[in-house]
Order: C-alpha cells, then sequence, then structure tokens
C-alpha cells in the first residue's frame, strides 16, 4: 500500500511518498552534497534549483519537503559545518584556557586555534571539507545580504569569545587595532581557501596546489600581520606617507 506524508509548508501541502520517507536521510545529505557543490561553483544566484535537483537525482518535491524553500537550503548547506566547526574551535579554547589556570593566552595559540580549525577542514578532500570552505571563501567576497546576516548570527558566540581572549592577551594593542587585525585575518584567509585562480592569473600554472599545504603558509603570514608594530598616525608620519 503507497502511504502518503503531508507536510505544510507556509500554507502549501507537499505530498511526499513512503519512499522518500524512507530514503529521508539519505536524501537530505545528497541534496545537501550537491547545493553545497554548485553554489561553490556558480553561487547561489547562478544555481538553479533544477541543477541542484539534476545533480542530487531528486525531484522538486525532496528538496520542498526537506528544506521547504532555496534559502533554508542555503542556511542548512551552511549550518551543518559551521555549527561544528564552532564548536571544534570553542572546544579548543576552553582547552587553552584551561591549561592556561587563570593567566592571558598567547596570542599565537589564539589565532591557531579559530583559524587553524578552518584550515584543517579546507585540507579535507574526502568529506566536502574542501568544497565548504572554497563557498565560505567565495560568500566572504561576494555581497549577499542574506547569507551575510545568518553567518553574522552563526559566527556570534564564536567571535565574541575569541576577541575577548584577544583583547586580554594583547593588554598593550588598541581593542580598535584586534578588531582590523582580525579582519585582515578573516580576509586572507578567506581569499587564500577561496582558490588560487588570481594567484594563476600573475603567476601562470605552478604544480603546489596541495590544500594541505596551506595551513603553515597562511598560519606563518596571520601570526606575523598580528604581531607587526602598530601604525603610526602622528601628524609627521602621514606627512611623510603624502610626501612620499
Amino acid at each position: 500500500m503507497r502511504v502518503v506524508i503531508f507536510q505544510q509548508r507556509r500554507g502549501g501541502v507537499i505530498i511526499m511518498s513512503e519512499s522518500h520517507a524512507r530514503q529521508g536521510p539519505e536524501t537530505r545529505i545528497r541534496i545537501l552534497d550537491a547545493a553545497e557543490k554548485l553554489f561553490m561553483e556558480h553561487g547561489f544566484d547562478g544555481t538553479s534549483m533544477r541543477m541542484i535537483t539534476s545533480s542530487a537525482k531528486v525531484n522538486l518535491a525532496a528538496v520542498n519537503y526537506h528544506f521547504g524553500s532555496k534559502d533554508a537550503l542555503i542556511q542548512e548547506v551552511f549550518r551543518r559545518r559551521l555549527s561544528a566547526m564552532n564548536k571544534e574551535r570553542l572546544a579548543a579554547l576552553d582547552a587553552l584556557t584551561e591549561a592556561a589556570g587563570g593567566e592571558p593566552l598567547k596570542p599565537s595559540r589564539i589565532v591557531e586555534a579559530f583559524f587553524g580549525t578552518s584550515l584543517e577542514m579546507a585540507a579535507d578532500t574526502e568529506h566536502g571539507g574542501y568544497t565548504f570552505m572554497r563557498l565560505l571563501g567565495r560568500t566572504y567576497t561576494e555581497p549577499n545580504s542574506f547569507v551575510r546576516q545568518f553567518l553574522a548570527e552563526e559566527y556570534s558566540e564564536c567571535v565574541e569569545r575569541f576577541l575577548a581572549e584577544l583583547y586580554r592577551s594583547l593588554p598593550g594593542v588598541p581593542r580598535e587595532e584586534i578588531l582590523w587585525r582580525f579582519h585582515f585575518m578573516m580576509g586572507a584567509t578567506s581569499y587564500a581557501i577561496a582558490g588560487t585562480d588570481a594567484l594563476q592569473l600573475f603567476a601562470g600554472q605552478f604544480d603546489d596546489r596541495d590544500p594541505a599545504r596551506l595551513m603553515p603558509r597562511l598560519m606563518s603570514f596571520l601570526l606575523g600581520g598580528l604581531r607587526a608594530a602598530l601604525p603610526d598616525f602622528s601628524e609627521q608620519a602621514l606627512e611623510h606617507r603624502n610626501a612620499a
């Protein structure tokens, strides 16, 4: 006997067969994987629902059943990996603060706990981590108010914790300067993870594109920026720069 499942979605009724219900978890993961890859390759506006259903080998009813809308699907693509990544970051920070016994943490350890986690995911080419981090990097460089607002909410608790530890570890550095440097580190990480296409425009083809080698390169760069001398905003310095 055919069993029909009804689920209300914004005033409409979605009808799913028994086979769809039985294959729910597998179908859902297949849709998320397909959407993640297509969003990374084509962007959100450039990816149609037809492209997603074709890649995932499902019909539109299955996407509507599991997610309800394209916006909800986009949110879930990010949430399934960001939630785990931010939990891992906070767990690493908790371990550092416990080991420090109340003393301020070393700034380098804070940076490694936050950015190292994302770089480790970017090195995962077998379980989708690399694809997701390239999508995340693309999202930071392409304006999309809906997605950026969602990401801001997802990141809020985690970023606040890490910034608080950076403020505590660098008491001689103005908070505004720490915010700028964190912003620069986020930008450098996102751009690097997004891919080497821009680099190859002026450097040509090169063989070293192993994602695992990105982490030591980028971490060295990030820590160098964090430790750099504070900018000189004095009138004499400004005059010198304007005259140069």
